[in-house]
């Protein structure tokens, strides 16, 4: 594939380092470099939102591209474009942005109370349908636009109906990568009904009454549908469980779901080359690595011991990433000598627990609620392992960002991330570690054998060392939807 025959519009609701939810936030930092680099000419549009600060992120107005209608059923509202280079690249990323809908600070979903915000229905219309008219302001067009989770699943939908007729739009294919089955962006049908006209209505994709599903109805109207693994592909192919409806959506597409998994971008996760990290350090520097978890004990007021392994912890407070299966277990995980630091946002009540239990074990459980890319670096540059509890992660990347910085993955081995680790135990070595029972008790005695090899001091920094020099680019992966792009084009 040559950069002139494949020009790719990414689009997105959260990337990294502008505003990060979930992993999403940080396969979108990489993945469209990785693509360029794969021969395909790659442009980025999200929504700009009130947090994203324009001065730190070096946002600029385009004269050329203000003022844009965006039209609706009964009226008219107009778009503005800011734009910046996607950090680490080139690559020209766009903000969509309305004051009406985006000025305020968060992003459609309240975490703290795990419900919409009010008008959230309304800004997600805007930007789908003003994802497409800056395309047109721009003479800009794409031969795919590939979207992820449900941020833009009115986009294949609109291009099938109210822009069919657009010679502009004529040929484009659209591609969807699921990463979260569970985040579905469900809203209520009214404000659907009042923006939209009935040929866009009557074909979206509802969940129960009244309301509508954003990812169901990108993946009913999409031209192709992937996720981040194989094993995860299958899981939300068969298991209602883990599907949380998808299965049934993609059934009327005959099933077909393509696992691919994640990569790395090693130029921006770089021990040795870190500018976020308090000591840079490589596989002939490791210790190094230990100043980097003395400073990060020091900052949260947690005791250094050379014996105890600092386990770190990153995840949304709510029922999809395993919290409630770390707090189930976290009284017997600080039984043992760990010192352990948890990082998250999400529900209040979690929280105060947390707060609770950190009073309690004071010098052992550090809390970092103000997430920022530095803390996240710091705590792979820090920890010794980094806890990953999600029963329905699909891949994820944190286990890459921690096997590059010598932090080693514990994770839940039904889960997607399964599949990009090979498992630790007493006898054989390998890249993580894995509890098979998802449970506390399971968890615990994951950790315990996780610290008996840590005591052996030889084997640990040969595994560390074998996890920093482990082959984890993207090259495979870009390769795979290379493949995708190539096959949607050429039977078009």
């Amino acid at each position: 594939m040559t950069r002139s025959t494949c020009k790719v519009l990414y689009v997105s609701g959260e990337i990294s380092p502008f505003v990060r939810v979930s992993s999403l936030a940080d396969f979108m930092a990489s993945f469209p470099q990785a693509m360029e680099d794969e021969g395909c000419e790659a442009r980025i549009m999200m929504p700009k939102y009130g947090v994203i600060n324009d001065r730190k992120f070096r946002l600029h107005d385009v004269l050329r591209l203000s003022d844009i209608k965006v039209p609706l059923k009964d009226k008219t509202d107009l778009l503005h474009v800011k734009v910046t280079a996607l950090p680490s690249s080139k690559i020209q990323t766009y903000f969509l942005y309305n004051e009406k809908y985006f000025k305020r600070n968060g992003l459609f979903t309240d975490m703290a109370q795990g419900d919409n915000f009010k008008g959230s229905a309304e800004r997600v219309i805007f930007f789908n349908i003003g994802i497409l008219e800056t395309l047109q302001r721009l003479g800009w067009k794409p031969d795919i636009i590939h979207f992820h989770d449900w941020y833009a699943g009115l986009v294949p939908l609109l291009l099938k109906t109210v822009y069919a007729d657009n010679p502009f739009f004529k040929g484009i294919k659209t591609v969807l990568t699921l990463h979260n089955a569970h985040t579905q962006g469900v809203f209520s049908e009214k404000p659907f009904k009042k923006l939209l006209p009935e040929v866009i209505v009557e074909r979206l994709r509802a969940e129960g009454d009244d309301t509508v599903n954003m990812l169901f109805t990108g993946i009913e109207h999409a031209d192709r549908v992937a996720t981040t693994s194989s094993r995860y592909a299958e899981l939300i192919s068969s298991d209602e469980d883990t599907a949380y409806g998808v299965d049934k959506i993609l059934a009327l597409r005959g099933n077909h779901l393509e696992g691919i998994i994640n990569g790395l971008d090693t130029k921006q996760w770089n021990p040795s080359s870190d500018k976020l990290i308090k000591k840079k350090f490589d596989v002939e520097r490791l210790e190094e690595k230990l100043e980097n978890k003395k400073y990060l004990l020091e900052e949260l007021n947690l005791s250094f011991d050379e014996d105890a392994p600092l386990i770190g912890a990153m995840v949304n407070f709510d029922r999809f990433q395993g919290i409630d299966l770390v707090m189930d277990a976290l009284e017997n995980l600080l039984e043992l000598d760990i010192r352990l630091v948890i990082s998250g946002t999400g529900d209040k009540e979690i929280k105060n627990k947390l707060q609770t239990l950190a009073a309690k074990y004071q010098g052992k459980l550090g809390l970092n609620f103000d997430f920022t890319d530095a803390f996240f670096h710091q705590i792979m540059a820090s920890a010794d392992m980094l806890l990953m509890p999600g029963k329905l992660e699909s891949c994820g990347m944190m286990q890459f960002f921690a096997m590059r910085y010598g932090t080693l993955p514990i994770i839940y081995a039904g889960s997607g991330s399964a599949e990009t680790i090979d498992e630790i135990d007493q006898e054989h070595d390998g890249s993580g570690f894995a509890f098979h029972e998802y449970s506390p008790e399971a968890l615990t005695k994951t950790v315990e054998e996780a610290l008996l090899v840590y005591g052996d001091k030889d084997r640990w920094i040969r595994l560390v060392t074998d996890n920093m020099e482990r082959e984890m680019t993207w090259k495979d992966s870009a390769e795979k939807y290379s493949q995708i792009y190539r096959g949607l084009l050429e039977s078009a």
